[in-house]
């Protein structure tokens, strides 16, 4: 089996690397930095999502385990001082790896720019924002006009990602099997003049939403961890991509129990 490491960068998180490492060896595990069959991380969620964005290009062949170092996240399935046992599990001949992986969908976003057009993916979500201003853009779903948004901007989520920052500013958590986006509005402006939906709107995987900002606005547009700044943006088209990320759930660890770990806890009234 062929594997790679990322890790937050952090000591705690160097340290559990070099550990990983040899047990690996040990098990007969192989390095592969370029084109590995598991990228394991350590760290945080947010590791996660620079391990998404460095093999984006070979989702369909990669899966992704996290070890946290820190608080449970919703990507990292293992603590620090389980690493021995992940890797026994990992390279024991009884483990069907490929029965643990589970796939959930990804935002497939196109920019289309006065003199280029990009297509990148998003495991968490998009936020467009105006950058001196507020942000001022039409909000179109398969292909018919629905607002006329102004507001701070506009998070739309992967499934996997609503529990992020679309959950901070008012969207639905959704379980990440269902392949969906979930368009959410950042402090929208409403009254005589300015009228929005006011509610966040879940989309089905054939079912596609295009902003067009106001032209000659300065606009931020981060996707995930990724921050772009632009002032010639002519469209965004967000869908459910057709690729999906694979992670190896080598053990259950329910996403509802994931929520309330991260949200309730165990706190009794």
């Amino acid at each position: 089996m062929k594997y790679c490491v990322l890790n937050r960068g952090d000591q705690l998180s160097r340290e559990l690397t070099e550990t990983f490492n040899t047990l690996a060896k040990q098990r007969g595990m192989e390095w592969d930095e370029e084109s590995p069959d598991i990228v394991v991380t350590i760290g945080g969620d947010g590791t996660m999502l620079h391990a998404f964005h460095t093999f984006v290009n070979q989702l369909d062949r990669i899966a992704f385990v996290g070890i946290h170092t820190g608080h449970l996240g919703f990507y990292a399935d293992w603590k620090a001082g389980e690493i021995h046992q992940l890797v026994k599990l990992m390279t024991d001949p009884e483990t069907d790896l490929e029965s643990c992986i589970v796939k959930y969908p990804i935002a497939e976003i196109r920019i289309n720019r006065v003199e280029e057009t990009a297509v990148y993916y998003a495991l968490n979500e998009l936020t467009l924002r105006g950058l001196q201003a507020t942000l001022v853009a039409q909000l179109h779903i398969n292909d018919t006009m629905l607002e006329m948004f102004r507001g701070d901007g506009i998070c739309i989520s992967t499934p996997s990602g609503s529990t992020a920052y679309n959950k901070s500013v008012g969207g639905a958590i959704i379980h990440p099997s269902l392949e969906a986006i979930q368009i959410a509005e950042i402090a929208s402006i409403n009254n005589r003049v300015y009228r929005t939906l006011g509610s966040s709107m879940v989309l089905p995987k054939h079912h596609y939403c295009d902003l067009y900002p106001k032209m000659n606005q300065k606009l931020l547009l981060s996707i995930d961890h990724i921050q772009f700044e632009y002032d010639d943006l002519i469209s965004i088209r967000v869908m459910v991509s057709d690729q999906k990320v694979r992670f190896a759930r080598i053990r259950p660890f329910p996403f509802w129990r994931r929520v309330k770990d991260a949200f309730i806890g165990d706190r009794l009234e």
